[in-house]
């Protein structure tokens, strides 16, 4: 029974913690009281208080005696929100706005899946560093990051606890022109919990990005989680029609397409 009460207070926490970061209650008035959540959800009072207590110890909302639950007047960090139609420049503006602490940095093996997206040799030797970054002294995203060693080799540890790894690539000479990368959803390890400051299995925006050089080869391999209340992920879209009939783009693309080759198009 105690461990069922632990998940739904778990649950209720979740969903509590959602809704305010959608922007669902308003600050100058009182979040639904115990009794009216305990009769939403199902659940005794007491599995409530512990969702609360929860949100409380995140510094999310205080509780006043007697008058009520509110949302914290803590001020929260800004989001980031970054455009996927111009990932490159997105990384390098966001280098230079955000701070970084790194965690980890050497040289290893290459684990099977970075050797095979970065197109190297089975147990060729890349650099790999781990590193957190913040905003307004916040953690947001936590990083896992390899290059191949001939090009790790031409920057420091310190170098890179300075500086946006991007910017280090270019210097080593590097011709930045491609990446691919895939998005998703993952649950918060306890080492990436305690060092983004959310909950064990809390979910996590995860993205998987490959950057690649002129001539194709991969460059870097990184694995990103990033806390879904300080970061997302955003695209302008337009609606066009052309030879192969109406379809959406992203809005930098539409506009790059020749005139002759797009046209507004009506309708869904």
């Amino acid at each position: 029974m105690a461990v069922a009460e632990s998940s739904k207070s778990r649950q209720i926490y979740l969903v509590l913690r959602d809704r305010i970061a959608a922007g669902h209650y308003a600050r100058s008035a009182p979040l639904p009281t115990e009794q009216a959540l305990s009769a939403e959800h199902g659940v005794s009072r007491e599995t409530v208080r512990r969702a609360l207590a929860a949100l409380e110890a995140e510094g999310l909302i205080t509780r006043r005696r007697g008058a009520g639950t509110f949302l914290s007047d803590a001020r929260r960090p800004r989001p980031i929100v970054a455009d996927l139609s111009d990932a490159l420049a997105n990384l390098m503006a966001m280098g230079a706005s955000t701070k970084v602490r790194l965690l980890a940095f050497g040289y290893e093996e290459a684990p099977d899946a970075v050797a095979d997206a970065l197109g190297l040799e089975p147990r060729a030797r890349v650099q790999r560093s781990v590193r957190v970054r913040f905003i307004d002294d916040a953690p947001f995203s936590f990083l896992t990051t390899f290059v191949p060693e001939r090009i790790g080799r031409t920057y420091s540890e310190a170098d890179l606890a300075s500086r946006p790894l991007l910017s280090l690539l270019e210097r080593s000479g590097v011709e930045l022109e491609s990446a691919t990368q895939e998005i998703g959803a993952q649950l918060a390890s306890p080492d990436v919990a305690d060092e983004l400051g959310v909950a064990v299995g809390s979910a996590l925006i995860a993205l998987t990005r490959t950057v690649y050089d002129s001539d194709g080869q991969g460059i870097e391999h990184l694995s990103a989680l990033y806390r879904p209340d300080r970061y997302a992920f955003r695209m302008d879209l337009v609606r066009t029609q052309d030879r192969n009939g109406r379809r959406w783009l992203p809005a930098a693309a539409a506009h790059a397409m020749p005139t002759q080759q797009r046209t507004p198009a009506s309708g869904p």
